[in-house]
C-alpha cells in the first residue's frame, strides 16, 4: 500500500490528487509542503503529491525553492481540474455571508464572486481546512471557499455551486519518490525535469539553452534562482518534452552540460494526458 503524503487536509485538492494517483493507498495530510517532503525522505510516507503550478494563479512559488533541495525525484505528474464552492453551515444563505475564508490561491481564483458579494476575506493554510473552520465557527456570517468534497466531510451546505473565475481551472501536481523510477524509453510522450547552474561567463544562458533550440526540443517550463548573496551565477529548473535518450534530448543535454557547472536530471516520467488537450 503506497502512502502519500500532501500539504493540507482531507478534501483538499491535494488530498483529492493523491487518491486519483493512490486509490487503494494511505493518506499523510501535511501542514507544509517542507513537511511532506520530509515524510518521504525520512521514509514516514512512499511518495509525496505537490503542487506546481495553477492554469489561473501560476507557479506555487515555495515548491519551485525546494525542489531541487529536496533529494527526491518527480516520478509522475497529474493535472487536476480546479472546483470551488462557496459553503456555509447548515440553513446559512448567501445573504447572511460577511466572511469568505480560504486559501490565498484559491481567493485569487475566485475574485468574480468575492468582488460581487463585497466580502471581507481572511486566508486559511489550506481550502479543506477553511471549511473545517467555518463548521467548528457555526456561524451564518462565515463561509468558505473549498472543494466540493470538503461540504459534505465538514457538514456544510452548499450556497453557491462552481464559483470559480476559470471554467478551465487547472492545478499540475508533481509526484515525488527517494527513488530515481526514470520512465523506460519507448516512444511515449515523455517529461524531462532537470536542474542546472550556468558558468559564469557572458551569455552562458544563451549559449547553455542553444542546444535546445537546435535540436528542436521544446522547453516547456524555465525557473531562475539566485544562491546567496553578491554575483553568483543563477541556477535553473527546466522543463523539457522528450525522453533523455532521444537523439535530439540527448544533443541538447550534452551542450547544456558543456556551459554549464552542475546539471541534475531530477525526474523523467510520462506525460500527462491532460498535454495533449492543450
Amino acid at each position: 500500500m503506497t502512502t502519500a503524503a500532501y500539504q493540507g487536509e482531507p478534501a483538499s485538492n491535494s488530498a483529492t490528487a493523491a487518491r486519483a494517483l493512490f486509490p487503494d493507498g494511505r493518506e499523510l495530510p501535511c501542514t507544509s509542503f517542507e513537511q511532506a517532503l520530509d515524510a518521504v525522505t525520512l521514509g514516514a510516507a512512499d511518495v509525496a503529491v505537490i503542487p506546481v503550478d495553477n492554469s489561473a494563479a501560476g507557479r506555487v512559488a515555495d515548491v519551485h525553492h525546494l525542489l531541487p533541495e529536496s533529494g527526491l525525484f518527480i516520478v509522475a505528474e497529474y493535472f487536476l481540474a480546479i472546483r470551488f464552492d462557496l459553503m456555509g453551515v447548515p440553513g446559512a444563505t448567501v445573504d447572511q455571508v460577511e466572511c469568505v475564508r480560504s486559501h490565498v490561491h484559491a481567493l485569487g481564483q475566485c475574485r468574480k464572486i468575492l468582488r460581487e458579494g463585497g466580502w471581507r476575506t481572511l486566508v486559511s493554510d489550506d481550502t479543506a481546512g477553511a471549511a473545517r473552520e467555518v463548521a467548528e465557527l457555526g456561524d451564518p456570517r462565515h463561509a468558505a471557499l473549498a472543494p466540493p468534497a470538503a461540504a459534505e466531510l465538514y457538514g456544510l451546505d452548499v450556497l453557491r455551486a462552481e464559483v470559480e473565475d476559470d471554467p478551465d481551472n487547472t492545478t499540475r501536481f508533481v509526484v515525488l519518490s527517494r527513488d530515481a523510477a526514470f520512465a523506460p524509453h519507448t516512444g511515449e510522450p515523455t517529461m524531462t525535469s532537470l536542474f542546472f547552474c550556468v558558468r559564469n561567463i557572458p551569455s552562458a544562458l544563451y549559449k547553455a539553452l542553444g542546444g535546445f533550440a537546435s535540436s528542436g526540443v521544446n522547453l516547456t517550463k524555465i525557473e531562475s534562482y539566485q544562491m546567496g548573496a553578491g554575483l553568483n551565477p543563477s541556477r535553473f529548473y527546466v522543463e523539457i518534452e522528450g525522453h533523455p535518450d532521444d537523439e535530439r534530448v540527448a544533443l541538447a543535454l550534452h551542450e547544456l552540460r558543456f556551459f554549464s557547472s552542475e546539471v541534475r536530471v531530477l525526474g523523467v516520467y510520462p506525460a500527462h494526458s491532460h498535454r495533449a488537450k492543450s
